[in-house]
Order: C-alpha cells, then structure tokens, then sequence
C-alpha cells in the first residue's frame, strides 16, 4: 500500500499534493512520459481548459494503458507557460484526481516543444505486487522467448 505523508517538520502544502509518497518493497512502476492536450488525432485544442483536460485525460488512457489508475500516481510534474493558469491548473488537477493527492511539482517554463502548447504533465505511478493468492494487483508475466531449436548438424562422412 501506498504511504501519503505530510511531515510536520515541512509548510503545509500550498494546494492539494503530498509532500511524501513512500511504495513498499516489490512495487510496479509505470513512467509516463510527458503529456499534452493533443487529441487523438493530433489536434491540439485552443484555450488553456480545453488543453488542461485534454491532457488530463491523455495522462490517465496512459496510466490506464500501463496497468494502473488514478489511485497509483504517486508523483506528477505539471510544466505550465503562463503564470495564470495556475490557479486554473490546479482546479482541473483536483478536480480529475478526485482527491488523490500524490506528490507534485509545478514549474512555469518559456516553453514546450510547439509554441501552441500550453501545459505537460507527466506522471510515475505504483502499484505493489500482490502476494501470491491475493486478489488485488494485476500480476504481470515476463515475455518468454520462444526457445530457439538446435540445428541438426549433419555428421561428417568418413570416406
């Protein structure tokens, strides 16, 4: 299980995140790289909002895609390029985490890869293994090789 701690030795936290998140020995853990509001198609939506949900909604068929939910992210990094929508940001971030808070971290940057581009977030999710014959977490297998057949050599002939 997943441990959300808000030491008292730290400020309180300034909006809905945790200070700490600590997994437990023989966690899963997906990486998610960093999203934006593109849509399936490749569009990228006008208006902060519509960007912020868009990439929300990317962040979480990731997770999903990975194997995890919403209650799995144990930290996520916003990078926003306007300094008003913070506020903004942080409504929609609470709002789609359903008050799950993991650790965060907020940076405004000049820039993201298209000029159109608004916000990105990415994400590291965790999930602890089940133990065998507990229920819970999905176990995943290792891929197998197929085993590779040995060549039957040809013996040489004796003349």
């Amino acid at each position: 299980m997943l441990k959300f701690t808000n030491p008292a030795t730290l400020s309180k936290p300034f909006s809905r995140y945790t200070h700490v998140v600590t997994a437990p020995e023989g966690c899963r853990w997906v990486h998610i790289s960093g999203q934006v509001g593109a849509t399936v198609e490749g569009t990228v939506p006008d208006g902060f909002e519509a960007q912020a949900r868009q990439t929300w909604a990317n962040v979480l068929a990731a997770i999903r895609a990975g194997g995890m939910d919403i209650k799995d992210i144990v930290k996520a990094n916003i990078f926003l390029t306007r300094r008003e929508d913070i506020q903004p940001s942080r409504s929609i971030r609470d709002e789609v985490l359903r008050g799950h808070a993991p650790a965060s971290t907020m940076l405004l940057v000049s820039g993201l890869a298209l000029p159109s581009l608004l916000l990105e977030i990415e994400v590291v999710a965790a999930r602890p293994i089940a133990a065998k014959g507990q229920t819970g977490a999905k176990r995943t297998k290792p891929a197998r090789k197929p085993a590779r057949k040995a060549k039957a050599r040809a013996k040489p002939r004796r003349r």
